[in-house]
């Protein structure tokens, strides 16, 4: 049975754009997969500890009957995340974009994965593993609008995913989220939606090929 490990990172449960989207690739990956499993770790349900990434780094340097409660726990999380992405056969993470970088919920998740020795730099072990990054950005960034550039958060989980864990990745922007609730946007309107709707079916789209894949 295919296993699909979902991680959501928006603060929103209820108008989340990334998680909406990410719905979609779901709904696709389920109808290629009937009686598939979708494991679920939403990082802002139940954010990971902030300081566990510290305490299983610094626990590695340390003999195992000297390490601390802490460390051990810490170490043990970090056992645990990494055995969710080995195990699943595909990932969706779905992480907006907030000021104008990486969500904390994800960076902490992503630096818990790589104080993994299985999944730290150099290691194979997700290598040709499909995978699908969902981006909601409130604004618009793309090439030749005023705040191109000013994404740092797609790039580098492009990079985590793609080039780190080796990962066949494949990614959706859904941008422009703020144009109806914000006033100076409002002429952003119409390119909002079709950007919206461009995303759900290309999130869809991207969906049946990682059940494919998988």
């Amino acid at each position: 049975m295919a296993n699909l490990l979902r991680v959501d990172a928006s603060i929103r449960t209820e108008g989340s754009v990334s998680r909406a989207v990410a719905d979609s690739a779901v709904a696709a990956w389920s109808t290629e997969h009937p009686g598939s499993t979708v494991c679920r770790r939403d990082l802002t349900g139940s954010p990971l500890p902030a300081d566990a990434w510290a305490r299983a780094v610094t626990a590695r340097g340390v003999a195992e009957p000297a390490r601390t409660a802490e460390q051990r726990d810490a170490l043990a999380l970090v056992a645990v995340l990494a055995d969710e992405i080995i195990a699943a056969d595909a990932l969706v993470l779905a992480s907006p974009l907030y000021n104008f970088g990486v969500s904390q919920h994800t960076k902490t998740w992503i630096d818990l994965l790589i104080a993994d020795p299985r999944l730290g730099p150099g290691t194979t072990v997700l290598e040709g593993k499909p995978a699908l990054l969902v981006v909601a950005q409130g604004g618009g960034y793309r090439e030749g609008t005023p705040r191109h550039g000013w994404d740092h958060s797609t790039a580098y989980l492009e990079r985590i995913l793609g080039d780190n864990f080796a990962m066949d990745l494949r990614s959706v922007v859904a941008d422009l989220t703020l144009a109806a609730v914000n006033p100076a946007m409002a002429h952003l309107t119409t390119d909002a939606e079709h950007a919206l709707a461009a995303a759900h079916e290309e999130a869809a789209r991207h969906g049946k090929s990682l059940g494919a894949a998988a």
